[in-house]
């Protein structure tokens, strides 16, 4: 017969919480997990570009100058607008004077009803305004003599013109493309700069994970020398302050070990805040194995005259140089002013509409208006002002000279610096190979007891500088190229 098997209640209970165990383990393990990844020098620029908070200022300044100018570009073109009162309503006591002198107050009690649809256009050239506007009004007084009138302009053209005035819109149409196309131009040039601090996140991380594999090998081989000269010295074969010395060689391994290791989480969590990661993200990166630029060597004055041609500073000059003169010109015009107003149209008036809008009632509506305004004696005011304003246009010319001297000098400097740092490059690589090399060598040569610890610690160190020097040589090349690409905003 089958023998029936059972379970007992005790071992259920340990099951249940042997499960509970297991589920509260994978929960935690996938709450902290923490995901690595391993990213290339080219990665972290175009991610920073996207990501970062830098990238993002970037782009909101250029949208700002970006609709700067398409209000500017709105600004010349027509307006249409309409402009109403719906209504008017008064009752009120008003003074009034008969004939014979006397003040009394009389009821005014009425309302209105007003409106206005016009188009407007500036024009560009003489700085004034041309527009063509209809408009309608009621007025109905109330009381015993109440009655209700209409006036309609079906059509009126009005110019409004200074004469001999500053113009600013002359001066916006030279000014306001040159802002934009400088903005656009500065867009480039401070995403290559987001590029630059990317670069500078991505090899500040890796020499710390320089350091941190320097410190580690370190301590291997000071734990290796240790252990044998402990054999040694339990034969008597090797002399007690020795091993002391190495005692603290171990420990300052290990302390310099503690140390590059959590400079390496600061600067990945710099690394990591840059590219818009979480704090789940553990980041690795390694010694780029190619090079941003590998043709002949750069000639400056080419370099110069795509910097000229393509970066933002040449455009800033120019504009600065037409504000300067605009200012100018702004004080010799503000000295005295003339304006002319001109209004042609026809207006019809009645106390029926339908009569007020027949042609047949139409009357000529003309304004002419010539406003001067001359000063007599200012006591110089006026010269003095036009003066201030051409000695501030000098100051300007002269900061924007110095200005463009700075720029070239440093254009020839990054190109010279980007040139011979191929060289510095190879120098650097060549002795870090031979540094590494004598650090193997001498390692050796101690556990034979052919060297002493002052040429160990010696190859050491230089080891560890050799490898920390090649890595800043890479690094510079790296600045440099985008250095370059900075100021001609093109690549080379």
């Amino acid at each position: 017969m089958p023998v029936a098997l059972g379970l007992s209640p005790l071992f259920i209970f340990y099951m249940k919480r042997l499960g509970c165990l297991f589920l509260f383990v994978f929960l935690t393990m996938k709450i902290f997990a923490v995901d690595t990844l391993y990213l290339s020098l080219d990665q972290v620029i175009e991610r920073s570009k996207e990501f970062s908070l830098d990238a993002l200022v970037a782009q909101n300044s250029y949208l700002a100058s970006y609709w700067q100018f398409r209000s500017y570009k709105a600004g010349m073109l027509p307006q249409i607008g309409i402009s109403a009162t719906l209504p008017y309503y008064s009752k009120s006591y008003n003074q009034f004077q008969d004939s014979e002198g006397n003040y009394s107050y009389i009821s005014n009690y009425y309302s209105s009803i007003a409106t206005e649809l016009f188009i407007s256009q500036h024009i560009p050239f003489t700085g004034g305004r041309i527009s063509l506007e209809t408009s309608f009004q009621q007025l109905r007084q109330f009381g015993s003599n109440g009655y209700r009138s209409f006036v309609v302009v079906p059509a009126a053209i009005r110019i409004e013109q200074p004469l001999f005035a500053y113009n600013p819109f002359k001066w916006s149409r030279k000014v306001e493309p040159l802002k934009y196309q400088e903005a656009q131009r500065q867009l480039t040039a401070n995403m290559e700069q987001v590029s630059l601090q990317a670069i500078q996140h991505y090899f500040d991380l890796l020499l710390c994970e320089i350091n941190a594999d320097i410190a580690r090998q370190n301590l291997l081989n000071t734990e290796k020398i240790y252990t044998v000269a402990t054999a040694k010295h339990a034969i008597g074969q090797f002399p007690e302050n020795d091993l002391m010395g190495l005692k603290v060689s171990l420990l300052n391994a290990e302390i310099a070990l503690a140390n590059t290791e959590s400079s390496v989480k600061a600067k990945m969590m710099q690394l990591c805040s840059f590219l818009g990661y979480g704090d789940d993200v553990y980041i690795k990166v390694e010694i780029p194995n190619h090079f941003p630029y590998d043709n002949d060597p750069l000639d400056y004055k080419v370099v110069l005259q795509k910097a000229l041609e393509n970066s933002a500073f040449t455009l800033q000059i120019q504009r600065e140089m037409i504000e300067s003169e605009a200012l100018v010109r702004q004080a010799k015009t503000s000295r005295w002013s003339a304006n002319l107003f001109v209004s042609l149209g026809f207006s019809g008036v009645d106390e029926q509409l339908a009569t007020a809008l027949n042609h047949e009632h139409w009357r000529d509506n003309q304004i002419v208006n010539l406003g001067l305004s001359i000063p007599i004696l200012d006591w110089g005011k006026g010269k003095g002002k036009v003066k201030m304003a051409e000695a501030n246009r000098e100051i300007v010319e002269a900061s924007l000279t110095k200005e463009q001297q700075e720029f070239d000098q440093n254009v020839y400097m990054i190109v010279q610096l980007f040139n011979d740092q191929f060289k510095q490059l190879e120098l650097a690589k060549m002795t870090d190979e031979i540094a590494r090399k004598r650090y193997a060598i001498n390692v050796e040569t101690y556990l034979l007891g052919k060297t002493d610890m002052l040429n160990l610690n010696d190859a050491q160190l230089s080891k560890d500088e050799a490898r920390r020097n090649y890595v800043e040589h890479v690094y510079r090349l790296w600045s440099y190229y985008y250095r370059i690409r900075a100021l001609t905003l093109c690549e080379i």
